[in-house]
C-alpha cells in the first residue's frame, strides 16, 4: 500500500433501482481500512450518449481517500461492480453500476488496461459538473486547465470521439483577430489541410465593402456555395484532420449585418439546405480580441477593400459571435485572448494545440466491438 492519495470516482447506473445500488457500492467501497469516501457530487439524470435506445442513466462523482496503489483500485472497483450485478464490461451496454477512476492524484497513466486522468473527462459534462461542485479549483494533470474551464468549453454538452469521422477544426473570430495565421500553424503541426476563406477570389466582395449593397446578396451566396463545397460531408475525407480559418455558422451572422431585409428572406431559404450538407466541427478555437485591437490589424495588413470596415462594425459582430457562442453545443469550444497567441511563444503554441488534439484523438485501442455509435455527439 502507498500513502493516502485522494482520487475520483465516476459514478453511473441505468438499470434497477439507480440511486439505492450507486449508495450500495460507495458503502462497499468504504467499507474497508484502504479507502475512504470523503464526497460526494449530487446525482444527475443524463440521455445515453450516443442517441442509444437505452434508460437514462443516473450520474454523479466520488471523492475518495486510498491507500490502494491505481492498479489494485481498479481491480477494487471491478469486483465492486461485479457483486452489485453488472456483467461483462461490454462499451456502450446498460449497466446496473460503473464505476470509473477520473483521477488518482495528480498521476498520468497508461496501461493496457488503465489510463488515468480517464480518457473521457474532458468530453462529458456530467462527469466535469461532478469534479466542479467538490473541488471547482481542480487541474486536469494532463491538459494542464481547470475542470471548471473544460467543462465551460462544452456548454452542458457531452461528446464522443468518432474515429471514422472527418476532424475538422474551426477557427472562429471576428475580422482582424488572427483567424488564418492561427490556422496556418496549427495545419503546420498537425500536419493538417488548411482551408481558407475565399475572400480574394470573391467578385463581389471588394464592392460590398465599397458600399454597393445591391451585391451583398451575391457575396453571401458566393460564400456560401464555396464554403459548402469545402467542408462538405462528402468532400473532407472520413478520419483526417482539416482546419477552417472559419466558422460555417457565422454565414448567418454576416447576412443579418449585410443584406436588406427582402435579400435576407430569400438567402435564408437557400442556406438551410447548405448548411445540413455541411461537416460538423470536432472543436472550434474561438479567438477573442477587442474590436479596437482588430481594427489596428485590419489597418496594418492593408487589404484595400478592408480599409474602410468601422470600429461599430466590428464592435456589432463581436456581440453577434458572443451571442452565437454563448448558446453552441454543436462541438466543444477553446476560448483563446488573441494576445495570449502575440509572438507565438512555443509553449503557448505547444499548450494549445494539446488542448486541440484532446478533441480529435483517435482511440486506437478500440475494437469494432467497442467503437461508439456514428453519432458524434450528444447535448442534454
Amino acid at each position: 500500500m502507498t500513502e493516502w492519495v485522494t482520487a475520483y470516482i465516476g459514478l453511473g447506473s441505468n438499470l434497477g433501482d439507480r440511486e439505492r445500488t450507486i449508495h450500495e457500492a460507495l458503502a462497499m467501497l468504504g467499507g474497508n481500512g484502504s479507502i475512504e469516501v470523503t464526497r460526494v457530487s449530487d446525482l444527475q439524470e443524463t440521455a445515453p450518449l450516443g442517441q442509444m435506445a437505452q434508460p437514462n442513466y443516473l450520474n454523479g462523482v466520488a471523492e475518495i481517500r486510498t491507500r490502494l496503489e491505481p492498479q489494485e483500485l481498479l481491480r477494487r472497483l471491478k469486483a465492486t461492480e461485479a457483486a452489485l450485478g453488472r456483467g461483462p464490461h461490454a462499451k456502450w451496454a446498460s449497466r446496473t453500476i460503473d464505476l470509473d477512476l477520473l483521477l488518482y492524484g495528480e498521476r498520468i497513466i497508461h496501461e493496457r488496461d488503465l489510463v488515468v486522468p480517464h480518457p473521457d473527462i474532458h468530453l462529458r459534462s456530467f462527469v466535469l459538473e461532478g469534479l466542479c461542485q467538490l473541488t471547482p479549483g481542480l487541474v486536469h494533470p494532463l491538459l494542464q486547465e481547470p475542470v471548471s474551464e473544460l467543462l465551460r468549453r462544452l456548454a452542458g454538452g457531452s461528446f464522443v470521439l468518432d474515429p471514422d469521422a472527418p476532424k475538422l477544426i474551426s477557427i472562429a473570430g471576428i475580422i482582424g483577430v488572427g483567424k488564418t495565421t492561427l490556422a496556418k500553424k496549427l495545419g503546420e503541426i498537425l500536419g493538417a489541410a488548411v482551408l481558407f476563406e475565399p475572400y480574394d477570389t470573391n467578385p463581389f466582395l471588394p464592392e460590398v465593402y465599397a458600399g454597393k449593397s445591391e451585391l451583398a446578396l451575391d457575396s453571401q451566396l458566393y460564400f456560401l456555395v464555396h464554403r459548402t463545397q469545402q467542408i462538405g460531408r462528402d468532400t473532407l475525407p472520413p478520419g483526417r484532420t482539416a482546419v477552417t480559418d472559419y466558422v460555417f455558422d457565422k454565414e448567418m451572422i454576416y447576412a443579418r449585418r449585410l443584406l436588406n431585409p427582402t435579400q435576407l428572406k430569400l438567402y435564408e431559404s437557400i442556406y438551410g439546405p447548405f448548411a445540413r450538407r455541411v461537416t460538423t466541427p470536432a472543436v472550434v478555437v474561438y479567438l477573442e480580441d477587442s474590436p479596437a485591437n482588430c481594427l489596428q490589424r485590419i489597418h496594418r495588413r492593408s487589404r484595400p477593400y478592408e480599409q474602410k470596415i468601422s470600429l461599430e462594425f466590428l464592435e456589432a459582430l463581436d456581440g453577434d459571435y458572443r451571442q452565437m457562442f454563448a448558446g453552441w453545443k454543436a462541438s466543444p469550444v477553446i476560448r483563446v485572448p488573441a494576445s495570449r497567441l502575440t509572438g507565438y511563444a512555443e509553449a503557448v503554441v505547444e499548450h494549445l494545440v494539446l488542448q486541440v488534439k484532446a478533441y480529435i484523438a483517435v482511440k486506437a485501442e478500440l475494437s469494432d466491438s467497442d467503437k461508439p455509435p456514428a453519432v458524434s455527439c450528444e447535448t442534454k
